[in-house]
């Protein structure tokens, strides 16, 4: 019987074909490095660009990788949610196919865990020595600005809700991500609130990003959708 992974990383991807493969490849060569069993869920959500077939051809040479597909597109949220719910590992992280972060970044969110502490996120807010972050101005302006919105929704101490590099214990993973209904790029918001609501410490942390092309986030496409989102995230969270 294959031992359970130590971490499981998921992977959302949605038309991913060209800018997946270096960062899967990035990611399974760090996790073989270490020398513990590991695992790498990639959802695929309804790409219809070849990215299933990119991910099956890897996890052919790499039995720790495997898809888990969807049928059609769900949203960001659901894919995540679907590849934390499906994962084996004591500690489950997820991350952007785009590698905007890169993997070996996990080492400083891993730092952070301790006694009392499930959640670990990545942040591009925190000003921490030795740590890059190479964004438009345009993203920063319009980073900053949801951010405060956020905060105004209840979301309290988190300077960055969306960077797409999150670290949870499996039990924390598996009690967040059972509730979580946000299935869009908003998604992090509600799950915040959930770990605040259900006394998690959460803990922020620096990480090196870079700003990547054919960036799906933008202000007038998923800004609007994204607040109506966080304000119905925010009620479902305070009613329950």
């Amino acid at each position: 019987m294959t031992a359970a992974p130590c971490l499981s990383v998921v992977i959302p991807a949605f038309d991913e074909a060209r800018r997946l493969p270096p960062y899967l490849h990035e990611v399974v060569g760090f996790l073989e490095s270490r020398g513990e069993p590991w695992e790498v869920i990639v959802v695929d959500d309804g790409s219809t660009d070849g990215t299933a077939a990119v991910v099956r051809e890897v996890a052919e040479h790499q039995p720790g990788v495997r898809l888990l597909p969807f049928g059609r597109n769900r949203g960001k949220g659901a894919a995540v949610r679907a590849g934390m719910l499906a994962a084996r590992g004591a500690f489950r992280l997820f991350t952007d196919a785009d590698g905007a972060t890169p993997i070996a970044e996990l080492k400083r969110l891993e730092a952070a865990l301790g006694p009392g502490t499930d959640v670990v996120i990545g942040s591009r807010a925190l000003p921490v020595p030795a740590v890059a972050v190479r964004a438009r101005r345009q993203r920063v302006v319009v980073g900053r600005v949801f951010n405060w919105l956020v905060a105004r929704l209840g979301v309290r101490g988190i300077a960055d809700s969306q960077c797409g590099f999150k670290l949870f214990t499996g039990a924390a993973a598996e009690r967040l991500f059972e509730t979580l209904e946000t299935s869009g790029f908003a998604f992090d918001v509600e799950l915040l609130l959930r770990a605040q609501k259900a006394g998690y410490h959460v803990v922020e942390v620096g990480v090196n990003w870079a700003d990547q092309e054919r960036s799906r986030v933008g202000v007038l496409t998923t800004g609007p959708g994204m607040l109506l989102e966080s304000a119905r995230a925010r009620w479902r969270v305070r009613r329950k």
